[in-house]
């Protein structure tokens, strides 16, 4: 799997988040370098198990779509005369 990565203003904005809520949620004011530590981290650490959950996600509306086109499909089908 790749490493994730980030464009630097999506890095930007997640890392004021970051900051936003630690301020808003902790009453904890925390600079940019430790949010982007903890951004490092927690997209190190458990990035790939959101990766693969978005990833089983997709497959399931994937194969919900395929089902629903098989049926439309069948539905098409004309009956056929047996012949004697």
């Amino acid at each position: 799997m790749p490493l994730i990565t980030f464009t630097p203003a999506e890095r930007a904005a997640i890392v004021q988040r970051i900051q936003k809520n630690f301020s808003e949620e902790l009453e904890q004011e925390i600079g940019q370098f430790e949010a982007g530590f903890l951004l490092n981290f927690f997209a190190d650490e458990i990035g790939s198990q959101f990766y693969n959950k978005g990833l089983q996600d997709a497959q399931a509306i994937l194969r919900k779509r395929i089902d629903d086109i098989s049926e439309a499909i069948d539905s098409l089908e004309k009956p056929v005369r047996a012949r004697r």
